[in-house]
């Protein structure tokens, strides 16, 4: 039991030939059950990188970045050194298959272009619309501002103590708007996704 459970990727294989197992055992087997098609799964996949992704912002604004005050100057190596690079790792790579399956699904359905324009037949493809801009940038924002700004922060890049100074307050800026922005795009797609 312990071998399992302390091999992750082993776990996670696991899971998913488990949700495999059950996705078509209960495929179409009665009204609002999705059928496995292309969109389903992507939509599955699209849950779950997202759960990685926003779990991951919220842990880095909820728990990390609070804490890192408190953390004993001796101690904050092992944060900076091992934890956050994983971390932030997992969080870009969240960010980026949450965007590509979403972009994925609005394709495979056919809705896409209308909602990115707001031009939808209906408010629900307006309001997947708006989640989908609201996503592309915090996707921007981690790829383009948070993460150059850690590389620095990390030590993963030379940069001068200015240099790092500076990244500190654009890194947070970045993710703390990526926070407010995650409330009203988590409200956009499971809501235009009800019903």
């Amino acid at each position: 039991m312990a071998k399992f459970f302390g091999n992750l990727h082993l776990v996670l294989l696991t899971g998913v030939v488990f949700a495999l197992v059950v996705m078509f055992h209960f495929a179409g087997a009665s009204e609002g059950v999705l059928p496995v098609n292309s969109a389903s799964v992507l939509s599955w996949l699209h849950v779950f990188f997202g759960i990685v992704w926003i779990g991951l912002l919220y842990y880095l604004n909820f728990v990390q970045v609070p804490t890192m005050p408190a953390i004993p100057a001796e101690l904050k190596g092992g944060v900076t050194g091992y934890i956050a690079p994983k971390v932030l790792f997992f969080f870009r790579y969240g960010a980026l298959l949450t965007v590509l399956t979403g972009l994925g699904i609005a394709l495979v359905k056919g809705y896409g272009h209308r909602a990115l324009t707001f031009n939808g037949a209906t408010a629900s493809e307006n309001l997947i619309g708006l989640g989908m801009w609201l996503a592309l940038i915090m996707a921007f924002n981690v790829w383009f501002i948070i993460w150059p700004a850690q590389k620095k922060i990390l030590g993963l890049v030379e940069a001068s103590a200015e240099e790092k100074a500076a990244a500190a307050p654009r890194a947070l800026y970045a993710s703390r708007t990526n926070t407010l922005l995650s409330l009203p795009m988590l409200y956009a797609m499971v809501s235009a996704n009800i019903g």
